[in-house]
C-alpha cells in the first residue's frame, strides 16, 4: 500500500538540487511508489484542536532546471499523512517552535514525525554535546565573562560561538594574545546577559570538519569532511567550505556509535555529528545535510536508507 508522506520545509522553489538532503529524501521516497505532499511552515493551521495544513502533492525530478511539480493547495488534516519530516531549516526561533506543536499535536494523533519534534525543541545542537563528555573537546558553557578568560588562559587558543547560530555564523577564534577578547565577549555575551559556548582549539580542523550522518542510530559509511578555505578557521560549507568524502575512522564510529542510540530512544532517526580530528563540536538535529554530496562522491543513497528506517516503523 502506498504511504503518505508529508515535507514541511521553506520554499522547495529555492532549493539548491544538488545539495538538498530534503530532496534526496522525498526522491527516494517517491522511488517505493510513496506520496508526496509538500507545505510550508505559513501552512499549518489548527481547529479545535485538529492540526491541518495547506499541502500540495508533488511530483520531484533530479533535474537542477526543473526539479518539481505541485499540484493545487487542498486543506488537510495532519492525520491524512503517514509520516511527516520536518526539515525546516533554522533559525531556531519561536516561530520554529510553534511549528513543533502543530507537529506534536500529529504525532499524539499517531503519525510518525521525524525528527521527533519534542525533541528538536529539547536538543540544542550546541549543548546537547554535553551528554557526551567523553567524546568532546574540553567545553565552557557560561555568559560570564570571567569564566571565559580563565578557560582562555588555561587552554591558550579557544573557538567562541553563539548556542543558536548556523552555518559558521559568528564563530570566533580567540588566540592566546588576541587583542580583541575582551570585545568579542562582550559581545557575544551581550555583556553578560547571553549564555554563549567556547571550546579549546582543534588543529585537525585543516583536515575537516567532518559531518557524520547518522540513520537510524547507525553511522554512514563515509563522512563529508568540510576543509576550510585558506584563511579560514571554520570548515562549514556556507562559510566557503570544500566538501570531501572521508571513510569513518575508528574513532569516529566510536563516537557515532555512543550517541546513535540515545538519539533514538529521542525519537531521532536522522542527525548529523560534527567531528574534528578526535572530538565532537556539534550534534544537528533540525536539518542535517551533506547527504546529496555523499552520494554523488560515494555512491550511496543515504535518502533510500532512511526510507528504509521510516517503512519498519510504518
Amino acid at each position: 500500500m502506498s504511504k503518505k508522506i508529508g515535507v514541511l520545509m521553506d520554499p522547495i522553489e529555492s532549493i539548491k538540487v544538488e545539495k538538498d538532503t530534503s530532496l534526496a529524501m522525498m526522491l527516494a521516497a517517491q522511488r517505493r511508489g510513496w506520496e508526496i505532499y509538500y507545505f510550508q511552515r505559513q501552512d499549518l493551521y489548527m481547529r479545535d484542536g485538529v492540526p491541518a495544513a495547506s499541502m500540495q502533492a508533488a511530483r520531484l525530478y533530479d533535474d537542477e532546471n526543473h526539479w518539481v511539480d505541485l499540484d493545487d493547495k487542498q486543506d488537510l488534516p495532519l492525520q491524512h499523512l503517514d509520516c511527516i519530516l520536518m526539515r525546516l531549516d533554522p533559525p531556531f526561533d519561536m516561530d520554529y517552535v510553534f511549528a513543533t506543536y502543530f507537529l506534536q499535536r500529529a504525532a499524539d494523533d499517531g503519525v510518525l514525525v521525524l525528527n521527533n519534534p519534542a525533541a528538536l525543541r529539547d536538543i540544542n545542537e550546541k549543548i546537547f554535546t554535553a551528554w557526551f563528555p567523553a567524546c568532546c573537546p574540553p567545553t565552557l558553557i557560561t555568559s560570564a565573562a570571567e569564566r571565559f578568560r580563565e578557560f582562555h588562559r588555561e587552554h591558550g587558543d579557544i573557538i567562541v560561538k553563539p548556542l543558536d547560530g548556523m552555518g559558521g555564523a559568528s564563530i570566533f577564534r580567540l588566540k592566546a594574545d588576541d587583542p580583541n577578547v575582551s570585545v568579542v565577549l562582550e559581545t557575544m555575551t551581550n555583556f553578560g546577559e547571553r549564555q554563549i559556548m567556547a571550546q579549546r582549539y582543534i588543529p585537525e580542523i585543516t583536515e575537516g570538519d567532518k559531518r557524520i550522518l547518522v540513520v537510524d542510530g547507525v553511522p554512514v559509511s563515509h563522512a563529508l569532511a568540510r576543509i576550510p578555505a585558506a584563511g579560514e578557521t571554520r570548515g562549514n560549507l556556507a562559510a566557503g567550505g570544500r566538501g570531501v568524502a572521508v571513510p569513518l575512522s575508528k574513532r569516529d564510529r566510536e563516537i557515532a556509535e555512543t550517541i546513535g542510540p540515545v538519539l533514538v530512544q529521542k525519537g531521532v532517526l536522522f542527525a548529523g555529528v560534527d567531528v574534528i580530528g578526535d572530538w565532537v563540536t556539534e550534534i544537528n538535529v533540525t536539518s542535517p545535510t551533506c547527504a546529496r554530496e555523499l552520494d554523488e562522491q560515494c555512491g550511496l543513497d543515504i535518502g533510500a536508507q532512511f526510507m528504509d528506517a521510516i517503512a519498519r516503523r510504518l
